[in-house]
C-alpha cells in the first residue's frame, strides 16, 4: 500500500526493511515500507497547567487555535517548523513527546510581539513561548539557553549591588557560555565609547568596576526581592513536580 503525503511523517516512524522474504517473496526496500504506531507513551495531562504556572504562560487556556500568532510571526517566515500555534496545541492536549521534537528551536522567539498584538484572545504567545522555553529548563529536556544564562549574570548582578555594571555583566555570561572576552564587536564598541565619552565619566565608571558601589541601605530590597523569588520558585516547582533542589537558577 502507497504512503500518501510522506512529508506528513516523522521520518524514525517509517520503517524500511533492505531484506524481507515473506513466504518465498522477496519484499525488500520499497516494498516493505512500514509506518510506526503512533501510540502515545508518556501523555502529560498536566502540561497545560505547569505551563500556565509560569509567567507569560497564564493564558494559553484562552487559545481557540486560529493560527493568527504563527501567520504573523517573525521567526516563522525563515523557519517554518517556529509554529507556536501548533506548540499550543501540543501542550493543552499533552503530547509532551511531539513537543519535545522541537525542544532545539522553540526557544527561538525573539520577542518581536507581533503574535501578542494579532491574537484575538489576548494569549499572549509571546509570552507561552518563552514560559515554555523556561518549562523545557526546569524540567532538564535543555541546557540553559543564552538569554537565560545572561539573564541570570544580570540579576545577580543586581542582586548584590542594586546597580547595573555592563561590564561585569558581559564578562560573566562570557565565561559562563565559554566564550572569549576580547570579541570584535565589543571592542569596536569600547574604542567607539572611550573615544567619545568626557574624561571625568571615563574615571567614574573605571573606578566602579573597581569599588563596585551599591545602592544606598539596599540590604533590605534585597532580602525582600529574594523572598519574594524563593516564594516564586517553591511555586513553580509545586506546579512542575519538581524536588527542591530542582529549577533554581538564581
Amino acid at each position: 500500500m502507497p504512503i500518501h503525503e510522506k512529508s506528513l511523517i516523522r521520518p524514525e516512524n517509517i520503517i524500511r526493511h533492505e531484506s524481507m522474504n515473506l513466504q518465498g517473496v522477496d519484499v525488500s526496500g520499497d516494498w516493505s515500507t512500514f509506518i510506526g504506531s503512533r501510540t502515545i507513551t508518556d501523555y502529560n495531562e498536566d502540561m497545560q497547567d505547569e505551563i500556565a504556572a509560569l509567567p507569560g504562560g497564564e493564558y494559553i487556556h484562552r487559545c481557540w487555535q486560529c493560527g493568527s500568532c504563527t501567520n504573523t510571526c517573525t521567526v516563522n517566515a525563515i523557519e517554518a517548523r517556529f509554529n507556536p500555534r501548533y506548540w499550543i496545541y501540543l501542550i493543552r492536549i499533552g503530547l509532551e513527546e511531539e513537543l519535545l521534537r522541537d525542544k532545539d528551536i522553540l526557544w527561538q522567539c525573539v520577542s518581536c510581539n507581533k503574535c501578542t498584538y494579532t491574537c484575538p484572545r489576548d494569549v499572549v504567545p509571546e509570552g507561552v513561548m518563552k514560559a515554555t522555553a523556561h518549562w523545557l529548563e526546569l524540567k532538564g529536556h535543555t541546557p540553559d539557553s543564552p538569554s537565560t544564562i545572561f539573564d541570570r549574570e544580570f540579576s545577580n548582578q543586581i542582586f548584590a549591588t542594586g546597580k547595573v555594571e555592563e561590564g561585569r555583566v558581559l564578562r560573566r555570561f562570557f565565561a559562563s557560555t565559554g566564550q572569549a572576552l576580547r570579541q570584535p564587536w565589543l571592542e569596536s564598541m569600547v574604542i567607539g565609547l572611550v573615544s567619545r565619552l568626557p574624561v571625568k565619566m571615563l574615571l567614574r565608571l573605571g573606578l566602579s568596576a573597581v569599588l563596585r558601589p551599591k545602592t544606598r541601605k539596599w540590604s533590605k530590597s534585597r532580602a525582600a526581592i529574594t523572598d519574594y523569588l524563593q516564594q516564586q520558585g517553591r511555586a513553580e516547582r509545586r506546579a512542575l513536580h519538581l524536588s527542591a533542589g530542582e529549577g533554581t537558577h538564581v
